[in-house]
């Protein structure tokens, strides 16, 4: 063994992961820290004596890794050097619409503080090098910019305007409060209050602002879609598909050609069916029940194999790895595939051959899977079901004389044994003690010109609910498969509760006379016993929504830690690879499996089909897994928070109208600096800052949820209804400010708000089909929305502290500023008061 290798304390820990260890990042520290100097990759190859190229491959992407996490640092001869021994921290940027921001970094203890003076030499986003120069007066440390290591932003969206002949761009992203300068010849035939895009020709710096030039002029403000225009540019969401993309989808057939169905487990003759909502396009999944004499249940779960299409390395599949899932925004989709995959070929469409991945399972009467099995196949579904028609099918089991039973006549049995397979799924859910949260979740619902008719709320029903266990235990099954394999996936982890969630948490629940049990670790079926207790309160959804906040957010990663919130050992995500990454890319593993010879259960092999080298079929390591997670994780958050900036530009477009109107409404978060309200019916939500509270200095009291007043002891808590009267709203900033008419309902909660929807866990947002409480790529849950949010502006503010502000003697709130009053490259002066439907 290598003498230098053998001195890694890590090496046994690598030599697990990989079949030939290099140095570990504990050890490539250590040595550069003791270096004499900054070393090149191929200074460190020779004195670790890496000599295959195998291995001096796998110590650049290592050094790679190290730098992109920020642990190293590589000059611009190319030597790296260890961050801490330069007094050196890299990260990424992130701006603050009052002008501030901070360094966010992996290898910090916490995100480094950037001043307004600091910022203007950088974009949100980019990457930089800070030396910690001091703290500020709130103890976080602060940063002076050493460095720009890469510019992040070339091209950004907003408003252009002309003052006094200066020609200007004011972006539309929060997080820039810099105005980007236009020279009067590079305009682009734009006129003043349109949305432009602007390519950044010179980029900020310590002497002089950014500068750069019209590309193209996305249209008016009030222009129909153009929220959505706005959304795909801000967050840097592809639609254009490249070249090498549409020729390869050219030469795909339009039809599965007879020899692609060959070497496959047919199942053309079994009844499989697709259940989904009625605007749905791609359909991921097909489902078929059979039941077992007194043992149980068949469940066959066809899901579209994506896999066969789109092969590593290929133009599609660099594509799709790019978009890492599709977009939902309201009435429109960016698909992570084209058309004629996402919508065709791989769609699941009724009365047509598709090519399948099929999970096979044997359940017993408990709802526990006893048996699996995985394997390549061929399908024609019988029908295209929706939610609507299965639950009224569920709901007239027995009467001989319902139409829609008698419209499907032929598989309304398969339905029938669906709903009793869902009955003891469920009861083993409850058995198992996975979090079950009650939330709402809305609709939006247009006009011909795509204005707001109506908000509405979803209503879920078993048919919702049955698709979902039957998604749940494919993903199971799959995650179990995988991790007996050793392959190196993705899968979807949840991680409990922080320590400082906990005890704001358990701080809440004693002040109402409740405990969480679990002490330190508290489980998912503690969660599930304080709801249950609080389930007949008035005030439980008040307790649901702060036990929602206290959550984490799931995420994709090679290392499995359990699925906190669905109560899981291994979960993965397997039934969606038409619209989410991580799923093709564990359809790829379960493939390399099949076509290898490896021995490993829970496979089903077909005669025929062509075998592969396991690293062949798959071409991926830990290392692919590491940068994979979190690149889909990335764009995961990034769909969420471009849905959600399109729905607060809908919802502020809405209430244009509603201007001096007055609402009743829900206290849905309170802050530092005001409560925010959700005005009722409309599931619209605005800030009421905290000077148009009644005259007193106001403490936060963060961990109660409530706003008390000093000299009345009034206090204003999360769940009180109020009424309020819509003040002003702000289109470009997304804002709506409102005025409180005296007076409240004290606890009176969010009891009866309309249609409920069982959100399974809080596990990472808004749950999807087969993930329960995963979050997903469709709209968050607006109580999620308000869980995040709400924990990015304590950030912003005093966190933990209590803050005091009076309403001025007049009564009167601060004068606002016109936006586009403002002058060209001037600090932004939004107030942090408006932040109803918040941005960050």
């Amino acid at each position: 063994m290598n003498k230098k290798r053998n001195t890694d304390p890590y090496h046994e820990r690598e030599a697990t992961r990989y079949e030939n260890p290099i140095p570990s990042r504990e050890f490539i520290l250590d040595y550069l820290e003791n270096s004499i100097g900054p070393l090149t990759h191929p200074e460190l190859c020779r004195a670790f004596q890496l000599k295959t190229e195998e291995e001096i491959d796998a110590l650049r992407r290592r050094l790679r890794a190290m730098e992109r996490d920020g642990q190293a640092h590589r000059n611009r001869r190319g030597a790296y050097g260890a961050l801490d021994k330069l007094n050196l921290v890299k990260g990424r940027v992130s701006g603050h619409p009052e002008g501030y921001g901070f360094v966010l970094s992996k290898g910090a203890e916490g995100d480094i503080f950037l001043s307004g003076r600091q910022m203007r030499q950088v974009l949100d986003g980019d990457e930089v090098l800070v030396r910690v120069a001091g703290h500020d007066r709130r103890g976080r440390p602060e940063g002076a910019i050493v460095e720009v290591v890469e510019r992040r932003t070339e091209r950004l969206v907003g408003r252009y305007f002309s003052e006094s002949g200066i020609h200007f761009l004011r972006p539309d992203n929060p997080r820039i409060s810099q105005d980007i300068l236009i020279a009067p010849d590079a305009v682009g035939g734009a006129r003043p209050g349109q949305f432009v895009l602007v390519e950044i020709t010179r980029q900020p710096s310590k002497s002089a602002q950014p500068a750069g030039r019209v590309v193209q002029v996305l249209g008016d403000a009030m222009a129909p879609g153009m929220e959505i225009e706005l959304a795909l540019h801000n967050f840097s969401i592809p639609r254009v598909w490249p070249e090498g993309v549409e020729a390869q989808v050219a030469a795909i057939a339009d039809e599965v050609p007879d020899a692609d169905k060959e070497n496959r487990v047919d199942l053309r003759d079994l009844p499989l069916v697709t259940i989904d909502g009625e605007d749905a396009k791609d359909f991921d999944d097909a489902v078929y029940c059979q039941p077992v004499a007194n043992n149980g249940w068949r469940l066959f779960v066809a899901i579209a194999d994506v896999s066969h299409y789109v092969k590593p390395g290929s133009a599609l599949d660099l594509s799709a790895y790019e978009r890492g899932n599709s977009v939902y925004f309201p009435g429109q989709v960016v698909p992570m595939l084209p058309e004629k995959l996402s919508n065709g070929l791989c769609s699941l469409n009724p009365e047509v051959d598709r090519l399948c991945m099929v999970c096979e399972m044997r359940i017993d009467r408990e709802g526990v899977v006893k048996q699996f099995k995985f394997y390549e196949g061929v399908m024609h579904s019988r029908a295209r079901l929706t939610y609507t028609q299965v639950a009224v099918m569920i709901a007239e089991r027995g009467q001989a004389d319902s139409p829609v039973r008698k419209q499907f006549r032929q598989i309304v049995n398969h339905i029938d044994a669906l709903h009793d397979l869902y009955q003891a799924l469920k009861a083993a859910r409850e058995q198992r003690g996975a979090i079950d949260f009650d939330t709402v979740e809305t609709r939006i619902l247009f006009d011909a010109q795509r204005k707001i008719e109506q908000i509405v709320p979803v209503v879920r029903t078993d048919a919702h609910r049955l698709i979902e266990e039957c998604m749940l235990c494919a993903n199971v099954c799959a995650a179990t498969l995988l991790g007996k394999s050793k392959l190196p996936v993705l899968y979807r982890v949840h991680e409990g509760p922080r320590e400082e969630k906990l005890e704001d948490l358990r701080a809440f629940l004693g002040e109402l006379g409740l405990g969480l049990p679990g002490g330190s670790e508290p489980t998912a079926n503690d969660y599930q016993a304080v709801l249950e207790q609080a389930a007949d309160r008035p005030d439980a959804d008040i307790i649901q929504s702060v036990m929602l906040r206290s959550m984490t957010q799931a995420v994709y990663q090679p290392e499995n830690v359990g699925h906190f919130g669905l109560h899981y050992e291994a979960y993965t995500h397997f039934t969606s690879p038409i619209r989410r990454y991580p799923d093709l890319l564990v359809h790829r593993a379960i493939r390399a499996l099949l076509r290898s010879k490896k021995r490993v259960a829970h496979l089903k092999r077909c005669p025929g089909a062509e075998s592969l080298p396991l690293d062949r079929a798959y071409p991926y390591g830990i290392a692919h897994m590491l940068e994979g997670g979190e690149h889909c994780s990335m764009t995961e958050r990034r769909a969420d928070e471009a849905t959600r900036s399109v729905l607060d530009w809908l919802k502020c477009e809405y209430l244009l109208d509603h201007v001096g109107d007055e609402f009743r409404g829900v206290i849905g978060a309170v802050t530092g600096f005001g409560i925010f309200v959700e005005l009722q019916p409309l599931y619209i939500e605005g800030l009421v800052h905290i000077t148009g509270l009644p005259k007193d200095y106001y403490h936060h009291e963060a961990a109660h949820h409530r706003l008390v007043g000093e000299r009345t002891g009034r206090a204003f808590h999360l769940g009180d209804v109020v009424q309020v009267r819509v003040a002003r709203v702000d289109l470009d900033e997304r804002k709506i400010d409102l005025d409180l008419i005296d007076g409240r309902e004290p606890g009176a909660g969010r009891k009866n708000r309309g249609s409920k929807k069982k959100a399974r866990s809080r596990a990472t947002g808004s749950k999807t089909r087969g993930q329960a409480g995963d979050k997903s790529t469709r709209p968050s849950k607006r109580a999620l929305e308000l869980a995040r949010e709400h924990e990015e502006q304590r950030t912003a503010q005093q966190r933990g502290k209590s803050t005091k502000t009076k309403k001025e003697a007049s009564g009167k709130k601060p004068a606002k500023k016109s936006k586009a009053k403002r002058k060209p490259g001037a600090k932004s002066q939004k107030r942090k008061s408006a932040t109803g439907n918040r941005r960050r």
